[in-house]
């Protein structure tokens, strides 16, 4: 007998599934290596601390509007089940998320095998065969896998193996006392290894190509963090650390320590030969191919970090094979929030959607609005304002208002933007002659503009035209047979509240009416 899905991984992706399966009494099983949820928090971050945002105290009553805040929280309808009921501390310890996810796979009930080590996953006619460490089999019509990536992501340099890892290296500051330190990577895992250092190492260089990412410029949480970035005033304040920008050419010993030659990228490649006691690589995690067998080998993206998936999750090659979590950022690499607890949790919600219509005949959730041009405005206004879906997954999920051709309207939510068109094309949603996507997005340029910089001119939130926004607002695009019929950006807002009758709602209603028709004017 086959189970319809086999979850591999017990982490916040494979529990935020199994809890939405749970909840429909699906049938599944969840296969973890680890003697706890979320083995993964038991090591990292090294340093014991969590960068995910855990905001208790909002001012807000909406448990919707909290969740925009609240960046380690899965979705639940428990109450007790948040995590700012665990840590009251906006950067909490590590333990304290292991504790919390403990917790969430007890009070769901999801039904989790521990010490159940994946070692082979294959694939035949019937459906999948999912083979543990002891030799138990477990056959499977789909395969979730929702692991992480737990396997350093090692550059390729000569020597890199005489380097300590960031996965394994001892991190008790003083053993590095008086010490001149080399940590090759520029990311938060690097940053966060110096900062540790700091006081005890005589001398700390972060070494990487490109220039340096600053989450608060980019918007994308994984590039470096304020709460990490210590280390940057220690090198600009000329306190005998600093960042070099280049590439290592080798490691290779030298006595008791090591000679690491450095070309530096804004010197016209000029190499320096440097002297470090120790050396440690920080360059991050990728994904673990190995336990599938090539009858069902998913093909992979940003060299190999992470398997390809179709917008829903999907392996572009092997069907049935799907992924959850941090695995399928692939798509949106360095641009959103899908690697991370307060994207994915969206995401994992949208692939269950999906599952639930393609394989139990269960069509995605669409509200009737009834009530014409006037509960289109209605609803688009309220949901931009309160969504925690569109706030954490600007860009990647969007809610669809649908135009059907008796000029009646429907309203979808939190669909993966890239699989609107198929959805449509397909009739996922029923009869549709028009439809808008919904998103909340940054402007173009957001991310090569100095927010600090007064000069930048910044566009008046008077303005009803909000084609110029940077920073993040609704956005909503009109399609009329698979092609662009209208794009309308709503003004940006300081504290974020697009709800103003002479610059949001009003100049929205005139766009859709333009581009509804007379029937739902009619109707409005």
């Amino acid at each position: 007998m086959a189970y319809d899905y086999v979850i591999i991984g017990a982490g916040p992706a494979g529990l935020q599934l199994a809890a939405f399966l749970e909840h429909d009494g699906a049938d599944y099983v969840v296969l973890e290596r680890g003697s706890t949820p979320g083995t993964f928090f038991t090591r990292f971050p090294r340093h014991r601390t969590l960068i995910s945002i855990n905001k208790v105290h909002t001012g807000y009553e909406d448990p919707e509007l909290r969740l925009r805040m609240d960046w380690n929280s899965l979705l639940s309808d428990d109450p007790e089940l948040l995590f700012t009921r665990y840590s009251r501390r906006y950067f909490p310890p590590a333990d304290d998320m292991v504790r919390y996810l403990t917790d969430f796979a007890e009070r769901t009930g999801v039904r989790v095998r521990y010490g159940t080590a994946v070692t082979r996953v294959s694939r035949d006619e019937g459906g999948f065969t999912v083979t543990d460490a002891s030799g138990g089999t477990w056959r499977a019509r789909r395969v979730v896998v929702a692991t992480g990536v737990p396997l350093p992501n090692l550059p390729d340099i000569p020597g890199i193996e005489l380097a300590e890892r960031y996965d394994t290296f001892d991190t008790d500051p003083e053993s590095f006392t008086d010490q001149r330190v080399l940590v090759i990577g520029r990311g938060n895992s690097a940053f966060e290894t110096a900062d540790s250092l700091m006081e005890h190492a005589a001398v700390i260089h972060l070494v990487g190509s490109g220039s340096l990412r600053l989450a608060w410029q980019t918007h994308y949480v994984g590039h470096l963090r304020a709460v990490n970035n210590n280390f940057l005033d220690t090198y600009q304040l000329k306190l005998q650390n600093a960042l070099l920008d280049g590439r290592v050419l080798e490691i290779r010993r030298d006595g008791d320590g090591f000679r690491v030659p450095v070309a530096f990228e804004r010197a016209d490649e000029v190499v320096k030969d440097l002297r470090y006691d120790r050396v440690i690589v920080a360059t991050g995690f990728r994904f673990d191919a190995s336990v599938f067998d090539g009858s069902c080998t998913p093909e992979t993206v940003v060299d190999g970090r992470f398997p390809a998936v179709t917008p829903v999750g999907e392996s572009v090659n092997v069907p049935e094979l799907y992924f959850a979590g941090t695995l399928t950022q692939g798509r949106d690499f360095k641009k959103s929030t899908t690697g991370f607890v307060h994207g994915f949790r969206y995401t994992v919600r949208a692939l269950y959607r999906e599952l639930r219509r393609r394989h139990h005949g269960e069509p995605w959730p669409v509200a009737e609005l009834g009530g014409g041009l006037q509960a289109a405005v209605d609803r688009i206004i309220t949901r931009v304002n309160r969504s925690s879906a569109l706030w954490q997954q600007f860009a990647v999920l969007g809610d669809v208002l649908l135009l059907a051709p008796d000029g009646t309207m429907r309203y979808a939510e939190e669909v993966p933007v890239a699989h609107v068109p198929e959805a449509v094309r397909a009739g996922h949603f029923g009869p549709v002659a028009a439809h808008a996507v919904i998103t909340l997005e940054y402007g173009a340029d957001h991310d090569r503009v100095d927010p600090f910089d007064v000069t930048a001119a910044r566009p008046a939130q008077q303005d009803a035209s909000g084609l110029d926004s940077r920073y993040l607002h609704p956005v909503v695009r009109w399609y009329r047979g698979g092609q662009d019929a209208g794009e309308h950006h709503l003004r940006e807002n300081l504290e974020n509240e697009w709800d103003s009758e002479d610059v949001h709602r009003a100049p929205l209603r005139a766009f859709l009416a333009d581009r509804c028709g007379p029937k739902a004017a009619v109707a409005s």
